[in-house]
């Protein structure tokens, strides 16, 4: 299989990336690591979108920031969403570019979570931090004004794998949400797929250093996982799972599992739209300042979540295993 053809603001910005002094994820602190990350996100987003408001919150002890991409006078679509990093670094502020993006875009709102980071906070804080947040906006959903029945979860990266965990916690709890946006996920710690060994090195996020995130998240023998709390790619029962955009990028170790992943959820009855970006690498959606296809992504990615979003959940969920309509258990 020959090498692909990368986009040449791709290549540009990765050189860029290496002048800003970016260094191997495998050779740092994980506090070196987040230094890095800031310094070259800050000069790849670009202009934020600008969008109706913006607020800071607490979600029963997890701090979230809640997007309104527009004024609304009803109950509006919501995404909730996690951002990606390796479990090690990022944040609501290194991803504000991303969020506000979504809001604008698809005219919901979007509340970004800031979960716990490894390795001060292994798993499953990430894991705990996502679901607790993402069900206290499932709970408080009328004070919010956000339509309870059209809510989706989200994110980039391992961002994506916690969106696809708790999108499968939804529906075994009886709570589940309209859509999951997964981009570029991490859904596998196995690490063995074709893409990663076509590109191991030299692509932006390395087989190296993906290793290194999954150390730093579960511990230096982490093996392969069968986990579906860490490993949704595992999952056997992909019965009545919210609707999935899966998008992936041409070199990117991670798309070989996502791809495999999508494929999954459609022939398990998921209704699913898959999205490979050609000539993109890992983390493109973080250079819309240097990468036109990147910001162009955005518009084509709120033209996919909006339709989902609007079906909302009970036509696919109301009649799940042991479940009433309203997601109650039946006696």
């Amino acid at each position: 299989m020959s090498v692909p053809e990368l986009d040449p603001e791709i290549i540009a910005a990765m050189r860029r990336a290496e002048e800003l002094g970016a260094r191997p994820i495998e050779s740092i602190t994980p506090e070196e690591a987040r230094a890095d990350f800031v310094r070259v996100v800050k000069e790849f987003q670009g202009e934020p979108d600008e969008v109706f408001s913006v607020e800071d919150r607490d979600a029963d002890g997890v701090p979230i920031r809640i997007y309104r991409g527009v004024e609304s006078d009803g109950p509006s679509m919501a995404l909730v969403y996690f951002h990606g990093g390796g479990w090690v670094v990022g944040s609501i502020d290194t991803h504000d570019h991303i969020t506000r993006a979504l809001a604008k875009r698809t005219g919901i709102v979007v509340i970004s979570v800031d979960y716990r980071l490894a390795p001060e906070h292994p798993y499953p804080a990430a894991l705990e931090d996502s679901w607790k947040a993402a069900s206290w906006v499932f709970a408080n959903a009328d004070e919010l004004g956000i339509d309870v029945e059209r809510i989706g979860v989200g994110g980039d990266s391992v961002g994506g794998c916690l969106a696809a965990i708790v999108a499968r916690k939804g529906r075994d709890a009886g709570t589940p949400f309209a859509a999951q946006l997964l981009l570029y996920p991490a859904v596998s710690t196995r690490c063995d797929t074709q893409s990663f060994s076509l590109y191991q090195s030299g692509y932006g996020l390395t087989r190296d250093a993906m290793f290194w995130y999954w150390e730093q998240y579960l511990g230096k023998d982490f093996g392969g996982s069968g986990d579906p709390d860490i490993s949704p790619g595992s999952l056997q029962d992909l019965r009545r799972l919210p609707r999935a955009i899966v998008v992936t990028a041409e070199a990117d170790v991670l798309r070989d599992e996502a791809e495999a992943f999508a494929q999954r959820l459609f022939f398990g009855g998921v209704e699913t739209e898959g999205y490979r970006y050609d000539g993109m690498i890992h983390g493109f959606l973080r250079m819309a300042a240097k990468v036109k296809r990147s910001n162009d992504a955005f518009d084509e990615i709120a033209e996919s979540l909006r339709p989902f979003l609007e079906k909302g959940w009970r036509e696919d969920f109301s009649a799940l295993p042991g479940q009433s309509a309203a997601g109650d258990p039946l006696t």
